[in-house]
């Protein structure tokens, strides 16, 4: 995502859904950019500016952290060159406004780059809704051809797509396999999400959920002359 999302030292990216910091600064780190994230949870953010607290000082002075919404950033039209997001907009309750918000935010030729759980087809079985969709907290209307197409609507290019869901099979598998086995107190969480990671990763397999990456592996590219 870096790579395709041409994220280097001069970039200003806003890290949407930034959770606890740790991508914000990695990518600060790693890069050499200015990070601002910003997420819903005031919790998150909080731990956030505990982890930005223990960088040196010159990361610290390259990372901003602050509570708010997807749908309503506290941003200048044009401020950020990047725009970085992971499984992040399918749990927004607008997600046009979301996409609206982005487009907004960032600069003429500005880049997108994110990943996103997507819906590949309506009919799911009972168990994808309650291990999956239920236990995630989310759905969507987006499949993989339908989220292009929402983002032309607001403007952007798309530079780049790749569905991923693929992967989600073995992922899941393999977190399935690291779970905790043993008894305890905590036998019975365990035991739920063993079967959740098992079901994440067979609804995969069988395109009941989905995941994309878009510059749309997914970025998206806002057109040239602001409108």
């Amino acid at each position: 995502m870096v790579q395709q999302g041409r994220i280097d030292r001069h970039s200003r990216v806003l890290d949407l859904g930034c959770g606890n910091g740790t991508t914000a600064i990695w990518l600060a780190e790693s890069q050499g950019c200015r990070v601002t994230g910003v997420d819903l949870s005031e919790v998150r953010v909080d731990n956030a500016v505990k982890a930005q607290a223990e960088q040196s000082p010159e990361l610290r002075d390259r990372l901003e952290f602050h509570k708010a919404s997807a749908t309503e950033l506290p941003f200048a039209d044009g401020h950020f060159t990047h725009l970085w997001s992971q499984a992040v907009i399918y749990h927004v309750h607008d997600k046009s406004a979301a996409l609206a918000e982005a487009y907004r935010v960032l600069q003429d030729g500005g880049i997108m780059v994110f990943d996103d759980l997507l819906r590949p087809r309506r009919d799911i079985s009972a168990d994808a809704q309650k291990y999956v969709y239920d236990r995630l907290l989310f759905d969507t209307e987006f499949s993989f051809e339908s989220y292009q197409t929402a983002l032309k609507a607001h403007g952007f290019k798309i530079l780049e797509t790749r569905d991923i869901s693929e992967h989600l099979q073995t992922s899941y598998l393999c977190l399935s396999e690291r779970t905790p086995k043993t008894g305890g107190e905590h036998a019975e969480h365990f035991a739920y999400l063993t079967k959740a990671y098992i079901e994440n990763g067979q609804s995969g397999g069988k395109r009941r959920v989905g995941l994309g990456v878009v510059r749309l592996s997914e970025v998206a590219q806002r057109s040239a002359g602001r409108q």
